[in-house]
């Protein structure tokens, strides 16, 4: 376990867009932000991004060795960059999420990076909350809670990640520790990026739809949208989470519609199922705060402005950092696991209870 008091933790997240690997510093005691450091970003190249896409959906054992060493590289090359870090937060790359069946997967050795690095690695965040009822995902609102007391919010307020999956955080920044009953609600809104890119990439070679410049040309097609809506999981009350291909039928539902049509659509789609998701909120949020890629979309943000009833904004406007918030929220539960802190609760996986997750590896020569 850590001493009392702050340290700086590094937290690496790889996202089930498979663009690469984000990391960044944060200064913390596992409670607050007492400070943000510098931040990385290593990009997969086409070949490791086709290598990642091959292994989606497999379990271990199931001959990954080649995407094994695109996470191990990829991490080991970005995170040697950061010598001050004292620990690692290390998500791993996600290639399967099934809690109530087979359980997750998480691609990565922390073991083995924490021999590369010389410093302790916290890694495997969720198959303890899996193994104990809960969802295992999402992670981050404990440090959504972090960032909205850190911005002096008084008021509810929701954190939207777009990324592959979208997630929403509603928090009551007034309650004081993340797991207390009614502070915090969150769940997988339905997809986001992910189908989007698969979409744009298998028609016309590209990573992503940048700027929504594909979208902004189409027209939304409500026949598909409404089919879309008509899917089960948006019935059901959260805690709920997702695998990046639960929703593959979003293909299918565009495929003979135009490049530009489809892409609207999908974008559509994917502001729709946060609409969706707002309704389970406990109470109306002062405003919703977006991280991820998504807010890069001026189509998407176009949309959920107007579709929703509280002001929508990036989360730059309140002075975080939209591309890092998920590494930094993996440092700061690196924090509270290792100072057996929970890190996810009733209320943000559906886990009958507190829990913390993940382990600790340590090279032979360093300890906490």
């Amino acid at each position: 376990m850590l001493k009392d008091g702050a340290v700086w933790a590094l937290g690496a997240m790889s996202g089930t867009s498979l663009d690469g690997v984000d990391a960044a510093m944060l200064h913390t005691d596992g409670v607050r932000i007492l400070d943000f450091g510098t931040c990385g970003y290593r990009a997969y190249s086409a070949e490791e991004r086709a290598t990642l896409k091959a292994a989606l959906g497999r379990w271990p054992g199931a001959g990954l060795k080649d995407a094994q060493a695109v996470v191990e590289t990829a991490h080991v090359e970005l995170l040697s960059q950061f010598p001050g870090a004292q620990l690692v937060g290390f998500h791993g790359q996600t290639l399967a999420h099934d809690p109530k069946g087979r359980g997750t997967h998480q691609l990565g050795d922390g073991a083995a990076l924490a021999k590369h690095l010389n410093c302790p690695v916290v890694w495997d965040f969720r198959s303890a909350d899996v193994a104990l009822g809960g969802e295992g995902a999402p992670l981050a609102p404990f440090f959504h809670w972090a960032c909205a007391r850190h911005i002096g919010a008084t008021r509810p307020i929701c954190f939207l990640n777009l990324g592959g999956v979208g997630n929403l955080t509603w928090v009551d920044p007034s309650a004081n520790r993340p797991e207390t009953d009614g502070a915090l609600l969150a769940f997988d809104t339905g997809p986001a990026n992910a189908p989007i890119n698969d979409l744009v990439g298998e028609r016309l070679g590209l990573d992503c739809d940048r700027d929504g410049a594909l979208a902004r040309k189409g027209q939304v097609e409500e026949g598909a949208l409404e089919l879309f809506l008509d899917e089960g999981y948006f019935r059901k009350m959260p805690p709920k989470s997702l695998d990046r291909d639960d929703f593959s039928l979003m293909l299918d539902l565009v495929r003979e519609l135009s490049d530009a049509d489809a892409a609207a659509t999908m974008t559509g789609m994917a502001a729709a199922a946060v609409m969706q998701g707002m309704e389970h909120c406990p109470s109306p949020p002062d405003r919703v705060l977006v991280t991820g890629g998504g807010r890069k979309n001026p189509v998407m943000m176009r949309m959920l402005s107007v579709g929703l009833d509280c002001p929508v904004h990036p989360v730059e406007d309140v002075g975080l950092d939209g591309d890092m918030l998920e590494a930094q929220a993996f440092a700061y539960l690196a924090v509270r696991v290792a100072r057996g802190l929970p890190t996810s609760a009733p209320g943000t996986t559906g886990v009958a209870a507190p829990v913390g997750g993940g382990q600790i590896s340590r090279p032979d020569s360093v300890r906490c």
